[in-house]
């Protein structure tokens, strides 16, 4: 990477490596270029610090370029919040940030990676936390870059509190002395153990969506859905950290990291790989209970289609059997209906038996239909 003339990075370091030269007489500051001038002052905090402690909290960016070169060596940490375009440029000039770099930290929706561009770190992480009342996964994004005196945050969402992390490294000086690098692990220890509170919130949806399926739940498969959408990002903010924490471990020897910081880095690294063990679960758990829950609508919707089958087959039943006594009816009603009739030339009209022929005639044909129907089962 190219030195800027008039600028801090001659003779920069690595990033995982601490300075060993002896303070120089800092230069007479330059006055501020366009770019600077340019940038709105408005700026979510900076600081400057020397062994560990905050010594300047500058108002602007020109105040933060300016006080560094002024307190060199020491360590300027930069948070933003969903930074102008003009704000990137100017921290991309002052600390020779790589223009691909900078291009993605201006969009947010980047994957979890880690990246490195001459002696400055690139680091994109992908924060979640668990909201109550909706009870839901809210995600954000923190880019992330480590230079040999320089930490800056650029945070699209809500999580992380960076602050929280800023107050406890304040709190931990001898920790943060050790430079860029101790910030960095901070900032991964509280995006995973930001973690632990979402594993918790979804393992009670998931107890919550159990109890839902075996009451029958109409709504539990839409719950599900959603759930199993949000494991699907929370996978792929957990599970690319798992190798970039083993990529930085495997730099230990060659970067000369230290020691207290290699422990650090393997906690975060433990934690990491517990949690992406834990989400993977949740999706398989997820992809379980809705098999399950898909077993139990089929078998609810065959219990109903069987009882309406019942239902149709018991009404059919009772056509049958009013249909039978209204044929048997009907007979009787037929003869006696043709001989009262009263026609003049009608057959057997005047009969001496045509009276008890019609009453035989009219059971007779009563017995065959009842004899007919009952062998068919409809009586």
């Amino acid at each position: 990477m190219s030195d800027r003339p008039g600028g801090r990075n001659g003779g920069r370091r690595s990033v995982w490596r601490r300075a060993l030269t002896p303070p120089q007489p800092a230069a007479e500051p330059p006055a501020p270029g366009p770019a600077e001038s340019a940038v709105p002052p408005s700026i979510v905090q900076a600081a400057l610090y020397r062994d560990g402690v905050r010594v300047s909290s500058p108002a602007t960016l020109a105040e933060t370029y300016r006080e560094l070169r002024e307190r060199a060596p020491g360590m300027a940490w930069i948070g933003l919040a969903r930074p102008t375009g003009a704000q990137l440029q100017s921290l991309a000039t002052e600390f020779d940030l790589h223009p691909l770099a900078v291009e993605d930290a201006m969009e947010a929706h980047q994957r979890p990676k880690l990246e490195r561009y001459g002696d400055t770190l690139f680091v994109v992480l992908r924060a979640a936390r668990y909201l109550d009342a909706p009870e839901e996964v809210d995600f954000g994004e923190l880019h992330v870059f480590v230079g040999p005196d320089f930490v800056i945050t650029v945070r699209h969402g809500a999580a992380p509190d960076l602050s929280a992390v800023r107050h406890r490294m304040e709190g931990t000086p001898e920790l943060l002395k050790l430079g860029p690098e101790a910030v960095l692990y901070a900032i991964l220890d509280a995006v995973v153990d930001g973690y632990a509170p979402v594993v918790s919130g979804v393992q009670n949806d998931i107890d919550e969506i159990e109890t839902e399926v075996f009451r029958g739940d109409p709504e539990v498969s839409r719950r599900i859905y959603e759930l199993s959408r949000e494991m699907v990002e929370f996978q792929r903010a957990t599970r690319p950290l798992v190798g970039m924490l083993h990529g930085l471990m495997a730099g230990f020897d060659k970067y000369e990291t230290d020691e207290e910081l290699q422990r650090y880095l393997r906690d975060v690294a433990d934690h990491v790989t517990h949690i992406s063990e834990r989400v993977d679960s949740f999706r398989q758990a997820l992809t379980e209970i809705l098999t399950v829950n898909a077993t139990l609508v089929t078998q609810q919707q065959n219990a109903e289609m069987r009882a309406l089958a019942e239902a149709g087959f018991e009404q059919n039943e009772e056509i049958k059997k009013i249909s039978s006594w209204a044929a048997i009816l009907f007979a009787p009603t037929l003869v006696g209906t043709i001989y009262g009739m009263n026609f003049s030339h009608m057959p057997e009209l005047h009969w001496v038996f045509g009276y008890p022929f019609a009453i035989v005639l009219m059971a007779v044909v009563c017995a065959s239909l009842y004899i007919i129907f009952k062998r068919r089962d409809w009586l």
